[in-house]
């Protein structure tokens, strides 16, 4: 059973990255299920830090936008949002290039709370990132942004 409040269109939810600092880090909506989001973001001079490898910093701003993105498709934006509580990473495997794949599925999808998965895998299907963010549920502060309408 899906649990999106709306129907899924990619094109519509990358538009929401217009002018933010997914747009900037080429991220990029590609994929989801009944209960999954999935999204990409290359390994480039943008996400990389000093070494030449994926910036945990960047794999994390790929989880959090994955997740939080999928937590507001499961509400009614004009009456609640979610935003962020916590977001933890464990880096499994460095990548130097390429592009990874985040996959963010719900755990759990309560009144006040939601809990995401969020794994992010290389072009192998190799695990690189594993993530949990917490997303608390409130009130909207006056209906959607303008955004996340079109």
């Amino acid at each position: 059973m899906a649990i999106w409040k709306h129907p899924l269109d990619l094109d519509r939810i990358n538009h929401w990255s217009r002018n933010t600092m997914m747009e900037t880090l080429d991220i990029r909506f590609t994929a989801f299920g009944d209960d999954w989001l999935r999204g990409t973001m290359p390994v480039d001079h943008r996400t990389q830090q000093p070494f030449g490898l994926l910036h945990g910093g960047a794999s994390v701003v790929l989880a959090e936008t994955l997740g939080s993105s999928a937590s507001l498709l499961t509400l009614d934006v004009d009456k609640e949002i979610a935003v962020g509580l916590d977001i933890n990473a464990n880096h499994i495997r460095g990548v130097r290039g390429g592009l990874v794949t985040g996959t963010a599925k719900a755990v759990h999808l309560g009144r006040t709370t939601q809990v995401w998965e969020i794994r992010i895998e290389e072009e192998t299907g190799k695990l690189v990132c594993l993530s949990r963010l917490t997303m608390a549920v409130i009130p909207s502060p006056g209906g959607a942004p303008g955004n996340l309408r079109a």
